[in-house]
């Protein structure tokens, strides 16, 4: 029984520096998720596409390094995707995608306790459509989490966007989404309003990420902030993801992420939610400190 089935996009980021040097590095908003669990010590199985190609093969070699399972229908004929990552001044990044993005018409969820996606996944077709139909199917019967990882180049206009968007929020339990995103997504509206609407359509706790300002966690019981750890960012690639792998470990650890947990997931306290959002930004906060998308193990933690 593996703790997560990750569902999602796997793909090379290719680094471009203010300094004028370039890197790749393994990402992919998804697999950066499967590969924060993995090194925290979870059991995470990946689904996605990885080209039969050299950079295939580095995605491949990278998360299982790590102990990721990769579902063995995620291999395909051709290139593997890529996203060209550009960094500015504060270390923060804009994006340029090369994708290709399919998946089997069949998806078997019963050895799994939970479902992430996110980001591409739930948005290109055709894989887009698979995703969303396996968060109806599953929606209910395993806990799911969701990360909308707003990428405007490929999701269209924001009112078409967000309305695929909070169709799946209605089917999550646990969404985590950026103060950035939701500002795209919804124009003037304060994004605490926003993520206050979504909590309304059916999760059990929504969690809007600030960059250096921290976070906000939504439960029924009320709401919390919590401060971002002080760090030297070096970037912030990989960051959200690797928050968003910490709220899983986090439910995880507390054994809230198993189906028949989840009215106690819905009347988590806002103490519960605070220890939550601060585990999450202290592992977001060492993936800054580092280039690229590259999440801390237990080790690192301790």
């Amino acid at each position: 029984m593996d703790d997560v089935l990750v569902v999602g996009e796997a793909l090379v980021d290719i680094v471009h520096r203010l300094d004028g040097t370039c890197s790749e590095h393994p990402g992919g908003s998804p697999a950066n998720v499967a590969l924060g669990l993995a090194r925290l010590g979870r059991s995470a199985r990946l689904l996605t596409r990885i080209g039969d190609d050299d950079r295939g093969l580095a995605v491949r070699r990278h998360l299982e390094g790590s102990g990721v399972r990769i579902d063995p229908g995620s291999t395909a004929p051709g290139p593997t995707s890529s996203a060209t990552a550009r960094i500015d001044a504060s270390g923060a990044a804009t994006y340029e995608f090369a994708i290709d993005w399919d998946l089997p018409a069949t998806i078997p969820l019963d050895a799994v306790t939970a479902v992430h996606t996110g980001s591409i996944a739930a948005f290109l077709p055709p894989g887009g459509n698979r995703v969303v139909e396996l968060l109806e199917r599953a929606s209910g019967s395993l806990t799911i989490t969701y990360d909308p990882n707003v990428r405007p180049r490929l999701m269209g206009d924001p009112v078409t966007a967000r309305a695929r968007v909070e169709h799946l929020v209605g089917l999550a339990d646990v969404v985590k989404v950026s103060d950035e995103d939701l500002t795209w997504l919804a124009g003037g509206t304060d994004p605490v309003d926003v993520a206050r609407g979504w909590l309304a359509r059916g999760p059990a706790i929504v969690v809007v990420t600030r960059g250096g300002e921290g976070c906000v966690g939504l439960t029924r019981a009320g709401c919390v902030e919590v401060a971002a750890p002080v760090v030297d960012v070096v970037d912030t690639v990989g960051a959200g993801d690797s928050f968003m792998a910490g709220l899983i470990d986090y439910l995880a650890g507390e054994g809230l992420l198993s189906p028949d947990r989840r009215e106690a997931l819905r009347a988590a306290s806002t103490r519960e939610v605070r220890a939550m959002a601060e585990h999450a930004a202290r592992i977001a906060a060492i993936t800054c400190s580092r280039a690229g998308a590259n999440p801390p193990t237990l080790a690192d933690l301790a």
